[in-house]
This record gives structure tokens, C-alpha cells and sequence, in this order.
């Protein structure tokens, strides 16, 4: 007997381009956690779904600026080899207040590095979006890829 494991994938979508039963989930999840409602029922109904696709997608969709703080975020990045550089990139975890778990960068090929971290975004203090799109910003990054989330 052969036994399958499927892998977890994740994604990382504009809100734009999310169905409208996953955001009004996300909504439910928010009337539940502040206790604005007391019922998975009573969330689904002020939310326009229904119970069944609240359960079905419960854990499976968030918000990422909010569920990252306090969260491990693995990601890659390609970038020119030049001095400095890495410098700028570990400047802004630190400015965000990420704590740099794991850092491997790559032999550069052709004057391209590929840094590979794992960043620990701490509860209450760390903003990973922000973080992110200030890696992104910076001259010399050719793009940032998010691998996973914990």
C-alpha cells in the first residue's frame, strides 16, 4: 500500500485577487476574536456565509501583516554581489525587528547572490510586510520570494 503526503502550499496573493467567501472569512474570524459575536453562527450570518464555508476555510486564510508578528517568515532573495548590500538587507530586519534565525547566501554566479533567511518577526513590535517591502525597495535586490510561514 502506497501512502501520499500532500505538501502544504502557500501563496501570497493581492487582496484584490482573493475570492470574496475567503475575505468575508477572514471578517468572521475577526467578529469571533473580539468577541463582537459570540458564535460561529452569528459571525457567518452579519458576514453573508454560511457556517459550512466558514469551517471549510477557516485555517486555510489570514491576513498576513496580522498573522506574521511573532511568526517565522522563510524567504529568498536575489541580489547583485556587491558590497554592501547584504549590510543594507540585515539593517532592515533589524529596523523592523526581526530576529535573523537562519542565513545562508550562495556562491554568486555571474554577480548574483542568493541569500536564503529565516526571520523571526517578533510579537507586538515586528511589522514583516513593512520589512519586506523596504528589502524589496532597495537598489540591488532583483526580487524577494516568501518560501513559507510558521
Amino acid at each position: 500500500m502506497e501512502k501520499t503526503t500532500q505538501k502544504k502550499k502557500y501563496f501570497v496573493v493581492r487582496e484584490r485577487a482573493v475570492p470574496e467567501v475567503l475575505l468575508k472569512v477572514v471578517q468572521a474570524k475577526k467578529l469571533l476574536d473580539s468577541e463582537k459575536v459570540s458564535t460561529v453562527q452569528e459571525a457567518a450570518e452579519q458576514t453573508g456565509i454560511s457556517r459550512s464555508s466558514f469551517y471549510k476555510y477557516k485555517d486555510d486564510i489570514f491576513p498576513f501583516h496580522e498573522e506574521t508578528r511573532g511568526k517565522t517568515i522563510t524567504f529568498i532573495i536575489q541580489m547583485d554581489d556587491e558590497p554592501g548590500i547584504l549590510s543594507v538587507v540585515l539593517q532592515a530586519i533589524a529596523h523592523f525587528h526581526g530576529n535573523i534565525l537562519t542565513i545562508h547566501q550562495s556562491i554568486p554566479i555571474n554577480g548574483i547572490a542568493t541569500l536564503t533567511l529565516s526571520v523571526d518577526i517578533l510579537p507586538g513590535e515586528g511589522d514583516a510586510e513593512a520589512m519586506i517591502e523596504e528589502i524589496e525597495s532597495q537598489e540591488g535586490i532583483h526580487y524577494l520570494k516568501i518560501l513559507g510561514r510558521e
